[in-house]
């Protein structure tokens, strides 16, 4: 039988992080997933877990074997000149001055790959 902490270790193998990444990405106390090999959850930390991991609580539960099943994967569009626009890095908001240096930089290599053919 599989269980909730073997399903969250599945996954998060399969996306490349550790049981540490998502602990502490779900804000976590120290080495929390590794007590869900012999405890309960709360609903609320569950569903932590399953939005770090972009997959649904009944996915960790075992109750569906359907793993995609969350939208928060899915990449939006979006015009890096809308002044509306919110980035963020690390889970952290991106403020403008950094938000012009990416912009700068997109721009930079825009110019770079428009020339190379020359």
């Amino acid at each position: 039988m599989t269980t909730l902490y073997d399903r969250i270790k599945e996954i998060s193998n399969k996306k490349g992080v550790s049981i540490d990444y998502v602990n502490d990405k779900a804000g976590l106390s120290n080495k929390a997933i590794y007590g869900w090999k012999k405890s309960t959850p709360k609903a609320d930390n569950l569903q932590k877990v399953a939005d770090v991991l972009h997959v649904s609580t009944d996915y960790l539960l075992g109750r569906t074997d359907e793993l995609n099943l969350t939208t928060s994967e899915t990449v939006k569009k979006a015009d890096i000149d809308d002044s509306d626009l919110l980035l963020a890095f690390d889970g952290k908001d991106i403020d403008e001055e950094d938000k012009q240096a990416i912009i700068d930089l997109l721009m930079f290599r825009r110019y770079q790959k428009r020339n190379e053919g020359k």
